[in-house]
């Protein structure tokens, strides 16, 4: 966005975008904190600030990109954690956390009970800073910073400050989030970011892009999508075997550029757009794939994080189970970006392998 197509012509510069904030008033939703940001470009989506800063509806241009589920926006539910009480209030969006000590089913072990998915994202956030645009002087960045905090009394004091940012003429989301062991014992931590990604830029013939040795979660011979031979990178048409709980999902160990930086994402050529997923393999190194086909239920997940999700008692098995010392920190970064420029896009698909 150049300053001299609209320098003298506004003086409010949520005329060209920005962040705003209020708070939902009907419907599940009612009294839970939100923020929509616009970026100018075409590209603008909604941050739930109550449900640890995620983001929910996603769209560009008239384009939806997320996934939005029967129930949509709800208040957090501190605890609804055991069991899968967690699919109660998963409103799917763009980006839904999930961790930040436990990733994957509910499970109970020595180390206690753990429900699907983790708490974080019935966490509510501390604001801390809203940095607008500022067209007087020509800084077009903006961003949103607030704080979550999984604790317990004589247990476990993880807290996460999550910065989301852009910049206005930029069809970009950049999320900056560190991990912190507040606590004064080491501390499990799994992190995983369940994005969704749902009608019209997923439909049949979309393309999914990701790079890496893979095993399906199911194993043989359960399962149907992922297998040799199979083209699992496509998506596929609404499947009466995905009805109800019907899904399939592959564990990805990503393959990185020269530069340690992983790049995924989906082409939809009817669209003409593409949305490229990136994030640093050090930080990242797993992805997970969740194809679920079901009728009025059509998503697909490409999923980031620092374990697949087969829970923190089987990564503590495998000896890959993360512990934070009392003090440590760890910062992750995500982002998502839309290619419509056919250059861009063809470099999209060349650089992840894809022919066009």
């Amino acid at each position: 966005m150049t300053p001299a197509t609209w320098r003298n012509k506004i003086v409010n510069p949520a005329q060209l975008g920005g962040i705003e904030t209020s708070v939902l008033d009907n419907g599940p939703g009612r009294g839970t904190r939100i923020a929509w940001i616009n970026t100018g470009t075409g590209l603008r989506y909604k941050v739930v600030l109550d449900r640890a800063m995620d983001i929910a509806d996603t769209f560009y241009n008239q384009h939806s990109l997320a996934w939005l589920s029967h129930s949509g926006v709800t208040p957090p539910q501190p605890f609804s954690h055991p069991g899968i009480n967690w699919l109660r209030t998963f409103g799917g969006g763009l980006v839904t956390t999930c961790g930040l000590s436990h990733v994957g089913g509910p499970e109970t072990d020595a180390y206690g009970e753990r429900g699907l998915h983790g708490q974080i994202s019935n966490i509510p956030a501390e604001v801390e800073s809203i940095i607008q645009p500022d067209i007087l002087t020509g800084n077009l960045n903006m961003s949103i910073t607030g704080r979550m905090r999984e604790t317990q009394v004589l247990g476990p004091n993880l807290e996460l400050k999550r910065t989301i940012s852009g910049t206005l003429g930029q069809a970009v989301i950049r999320i900056q989030d560190e991990v912190i062991n507040c606590g004064n014992t080491a501390a499990p931590h799994m992190l995983l970011y369940h994005c969704n990604f749902g009608w019209p830029l997923v439909d049949e013939g979309t393309q999914i892009i990701w790079q890496g040795e893979w095993q399906s979660r199911e194993g043989a011979p359960h399962y149907k999508i992922f297998r040799e031979g199979n083209n699992f990178r496509q998506c596929l048409a609404p499947l009466d075997a995905h009805s109800g709980t019907g899904e399939e999902a592959a564990f990805i160990a990503i393959t990185p550029d020269d530069n340690g930086q992983c790049t995924c994402g989906l082409y939809n050529a009817t669209l003409g757009m593409a949305l490229a997923l990136r994030f640093p393999k050090a930080q990242l190194p797993w992805l997970t794939n969740w194809q679920h086909w079901g009728k009025n239920e059509y998503v697909t997940g490409l999923e980031p994080g620092t374990n697949p999700p087969i829970g923190q008692a089987k990564a503590r098995e495998l000896n890959q189970l993360i512990q934070l010392a009392p003090g440590e920190r760890r910062i992750y970064n995500l982002e998502i970006e839309i290619l419509t420029d056919k250059n861009n896009i063809d470099e999209f698909l060349k650089n992840t392998g894809k022919a066009h």
